[in-house]
C-alpha cells in the first residue's frame, strides 16, 4: 500500500463542515472535503466536474499544531454608502499545522502528486484567504495510512517545539472502518462540488492519539538563553 503525505501550514486556514449564511465556522482540523478540494484543483478539475476518482481515497489527518482560533467580521455597503449587507463572521485557525495522509490506487495517488508539483489551479487551506506556507505534498510512501500518521516525524514549529516535552501526545482524526467504534459523524463526504448542486454525506471519524518524540525539546539542566546577560551588572 502507499500513502501520499501533506503538509497543511499557513498563517491561517479554515475548514469548514457546516458553515452558513453570515457565519462561517472552522472545524478544529482539515476536513477531507477540503483537503478532496484542493487536490482536485491541484489536478485541474473544475468545481461543475465530477469527483469520481477522488471519492474512494481514505483519509487521516494528524493535529501537530493546533493553532487558536480566531473571529474576524466583514461588512458590505453599496456602492452609494445607502444600503449595507448583514455583518458575516468568519472563523480561522492561527499558526496551526497539520499532517494530512490519504491512500488509494497506486497510479492515482502517483498522479496527485505530480499535480501537486504543478497545480493547474490556485491551491488554498479551506478558503481563498488561506494560502498555505511552503510546498504542500511530502511524498508518496510505502505503508499504510495508520503507520504514516504514526511514524512522520512532528511538523510543528521549531519554537512550538522547544516549549514541549520530549515526547508529545497528538491527536489524529482518520476515517473509520467497518467494524471500528465510531467516535462522531460529520457532513464531510463529498458528492459535488458543483454550487448549483453542492452535495455532501455524513462521514463516520474515529479519533486516536499517537506519542511522537520531539527532537528538539529543552535539555534537563540547560539554562535557557538570557540576551541581557552580556550588559553585565
Amino acid at each position: 500500500m502507499s500513502v501520499l503525505l501533506l503538509r497543511l501550514a499557513g498563517p491561517l486556514q479554515s475548514w469548514g463542515s457546516s458553515s452558513r449564511f453570515a457565519r462561517r465556522g472552522t472545524e478544529v482540523a482539515p476536513t477531507k472535503s477540503g483537503v478532496i478540494g484542493l487536490l482536485a484543483a491541484a489536478k485541474g478539475v473544475r468545481r461543475t466536474e465530477p469527483l469520481t476518482e477522488l471519492l474512494d481515497l481514505e483519509f487521516g489527518v494528524r493535529l501537530d499544531q493546533p493553532g487558536q482560533i480566531m473571529r474576524d467580521f466583514q461588512t458590505a455597503r453599496s456602492l452609494d454608502g445607502r444600503e449595507s449587507a448583514p455583518l458575516t463572521y468568519r472563523f480561522y485557525l492561527s499558526d496551526a499545522a497539520f499532517l494530512a495522509a490519504v491512500s488509494g490506487e497506486q497510479e492515482l495517488l502517483h498522479g496527485l502528486t505530480e499535480a501537486l508539483r504543478r497545480p493547474r489551479f490556485p491551491l488554498y487551506l479551506g478558503r481563498r484567504s488561506c494560502p498555505p506556507v511552503g510546498p504542500i505534498s511530502l511524498g508518496l510512501h510505502d505503508g499504510t495510512l495508520d503507520d504514516a500518521l504514526a511514524s512522520w516525524p512532528w511538523l510543528a514549529a521549531d519554537w512550538y517545539r522547544r516549549r514541549a516535552a520530549r515526547t508529545v501526545r497528538l491527536e489524529i482524526i482518520r476515517d473509520a472502518r467497518t467494524g471500528e467504534p465510531v467516535t462522531e459523524t460529520l457532513p464531510d463526504e463529498p458528492v459535488s462540488f458543483d454550487p448549483a448542486h453542492r452535495q455532501h454525506t455524513w462521514r463516520s471519524v474515529l479519533r486516536q492519539h499517537v506519542d511522537i518524540t520531539n527532537d528538539l525539546a529543552e535539555r534537563a539542566g540547560v539554562a535557557e538563553h538570557d540576551p541581557l546577560s552580556l550588559l553585565g551588572g
